[in-house]
């Protein structure tokens, strides 16, 4: 999940049943595991700076089954349709704004944008899962962004899980140019020279996650994305200068289970 969700996620993952959750028996005992912990991102699309952020998940099921997959690195949603498989439900994230703190450079400011839309996915094998959402920023740059994921999954239940797959991340014009545009005002300000994006990729990348239980309560999960601006996006005189191409995220988190299973959450 991104960061700026972190606590609504908390909330409703508490409140909204999972599918795992719903699938079994409503007399098998409940489990929620909640993970704390913290995680470096860009500071805003394109920034050479991290900052530090909450890195915060929660996930439910029943009985034995094993807590559903999830990517460290995906928006927040859940689904509300299971056709054949293929889950779809709401996307939503939050990117942050950008000031002189964000990008060392005299630029247009980019108000905090709240970012709604839809995922899809599918276990396309038990150690597969495919993945895409597409969200409109609302504010802030106020363009559209889409990112298609695959996962390579290894887990033995919820006894430890290892994810990796690659990343790519595509975007329209408005938002390449309210991140990575260069007015001709801008310019005289910055210093760099005028530029204006159009859409397409945006980066492509890479994403790797893992959790391992270290009792039956307690579990720690790293993970770590690198993804590398590509096109207009990696064009750009802010990409190139005051910004990076690089744009690397780690977090880790502790975990802790509530509740109890009836035996051994294997696959």
């Amino acid at each position: 999940m991104r960061k700026g969700l972190k606590f609504f996620a908390a909330f409703a993952a508490v409140a909204l049943p999972s599918a795992p959750a719903i699938a079994q028996s409503a007399d098998a005992p409940a489990r929620t595991r909640v993970m704390l912990g913290v995680q470096l991102t860009p500071k805003v699309p394109g920034a050479a700076d991290l900052g530090l952020g909450p890195f915060i998940e929660v996930a439910r099921t029943r009985g034995d089954a094993p807590f559903e997959f999830e990517a460290p690195d995906e928006s927040f949603g859940f689904p509300v349709l299971d056709a054949g498989g293929v889950k779809v439900g709401p996307a939503l994230s939050l990117t942050g704004k950008r000031n002189r703190a964000a990008i060392d450079a005299d630029l247009p400011a980019v108000s905090r944008t709240f970012e709604a839309g839809v995922f899809a996915q599918t276990m396309v094998t038990p150690a597969l899962r495919l993945r895409g959402e597409v969200r409109r920023g609302i504010g802030g740059h106020d363009g559209w962004i889409g990112e298609i994921s695959a996962d390579y999954v290894a887990r033995d239940g919820d006894a430890w899980l290892l994810s990796v797959g690659p990343r790519v991340t595509l975007a329209d014009a408005r938002f390449h140019r309210a991140w990575y545009g260069v007015t001709p005002a801008a310019a005289l300000t910055s210093g760099l020279a005028p530029y204006r994006p159009g859409g397409g990729v945006s980066a492509v990348g890479v994403a790797a996650g893992g959790l391992v239980q270290l009792d039956k309560r307690w579990g720690l999960a790293p993970y770590a994305r690198y993804d590398r601006l590509v096109g207009d996006a990696a064009r750009s005189p802010i990409a190139r200068g005051p910004g990076s191409r690089g744009q690397p995220a780690v977090g880790i988190g502790l975990s802790y289970i509530f509740g109890r299973s009836t035996g051994p959450a294997k696959r």
